[in-house]
C-alpha cells in the first residue's frame, strides 16, 4: 500500500507531541545508537511523566514551542531516524497522515510551497 504523505516535506508535526512515550527497548536502541549505557541514555534522553517511566525529553522550537530533543529544528528532520522509537516507526499507522493533508491544504491556500503553520505557544 502506497503512502499518501511525504515526511520530508513536513515541518515535524508529530515530533511536537507533548508526550512521546518510549519503551525500554526504545531506550536500549537509543543507548546503542549513541554508544551509551542504558542508564546514561535513560538519564539523558528521557524523563518520567504522566505515569510513564520513559518519556522523550524535548527541546525549544520556534514553530511549536517544544519538540523532540532529536529533531533538527533548522533542517526540520529527525536526527536519529535509524534509531527512532517504535511510536515514530509506526506513525501514522495508515497510508494517510492528517497533518500532511492539513499542511498541503494550507500551502495551497497560502500559495506558498514552504509555508509552515505556526501554533500559538507561550
Amino acid at each position: 500500500m502506497a503512502k499518501d504523505y511525504d515526511c520530508l516535506k513536513c515541518p515535524g508535526y508529530c515530533c511536537s507531541y507533548p508526550l512521546i512515550g518510549l519503551t525500554k527497548r526504545d531506550v536500549e536502541r537509543l543507548a546503542k545508537h549513541h554508544g551509551l549505557s542504558f542508564e546514561q541514555a535513560r538519564s539523558e534522553f528521557t524523563k518520567e511523566a504522566h505515569g510513564r517511566k520513559y518519556v522523550m525529553r524535548r527541546q525549544k522550537d520556534d514553530h511549536y514551542g517544544k519538540i523532540c530533543r532529536f529533531f533538527d529544528t533548522e533542517a526540520r528532520r529527525c536526527t536519529i531516524y535509524k534509531a527512532r522509537p517504535k511510536v515514530c516507526r509506526d506513525f501514522p499507522n495508515e497510508n494517510r497522515c492528517g497533518y500532511y493533508d492539513f499542511l498541503r491544504f494550507e500551502r495551497a491556500a497560502q500559495e506558498d510551497p514552504e509555508f509552515v503553520a505556526v501554533t500559538n505557544h507561550k
